[in-house]
């Protein structure tokens, strides 16, 4: 991957009913250039609007993938992979950082009725999720927009060390430090 392949990582931190969602526009030489912030509700259903609104904030074309950390922020916030893919028209490579048994079984325990029937729509049409080997760590990945090989470079690419693609890893420093500023 060229150095100035650009991607935008998407991470969040929460302390209250709001989450902070940061966008860190990473390089593959590492260098970061660019920052967007946006919220969702926690336990809400307004996480995949947020993640499309930040992106548009930026307004940066030279985004060629978009990263995200996980595909359920804010306590079951769930992301449409499909839907980002679509309106930004770039890649969708959600990564998570521990293996499970899947979602399911706790979104049943958290959530009933019409806040249990979404969640569990939006979770089945996710695509399916994978280990990739990243340096010394696994991770876990779903791709929407891009083959398996290629997302696989991706985050591989992006992940000099410690198993969490730097796009990602300095999004959530970034939601985080937005949090100890607001919180």
């Amino acid at each position: 991957m060229k150095a100035g392949t650009r991607a935008l990582g998407i991470a969040e931190s929460y302390r209250s009913e709001t989450s902070t969602l940061a966008g860190a526009v990473t390089r593959a030489s590492r260098v970061v250039d660019g920052f967007a912030f946006s919220a969702c509700t926690v336990g809400g259903d307004d996480a995949t609007d947020a993640m499309v609104d930040l992106y548009g904030r930026l307004d940066r074309e030279d985004v060629r993938y978009v990263l995200i950390a996980g595909v359920a922020p804010a306590w079951y916030n769930l992301v449409d992979l499909h839907a980002i893919h679509e309106v930004t028209d770039r890649p969708v490579v959600a990564v998570t950082f521990e293996g499970s048994s899947g979602l399911e079984a706790s979104l049943r325990e958290a959530f009933d009725g019409d806040a249990l029937a979404w969640r569990l729509d939006a979770y089945e049409a996710l695509p399916p999720r994978r280990s990739v080997d990243a340096g010394d760590d696994t991770v876990f990945v779903r791709s929407v927009g891009v083959d398996d090989d290629e997302a696989d470079e991706v985050v591989r690419a992006y992940t000099p060390e410690g198993g969490r693609p730097e796009p990602l890893r300095v999004a959530r420093l970034a939601a985080r430090a937005c949090d100890d500023h607001t919180g």
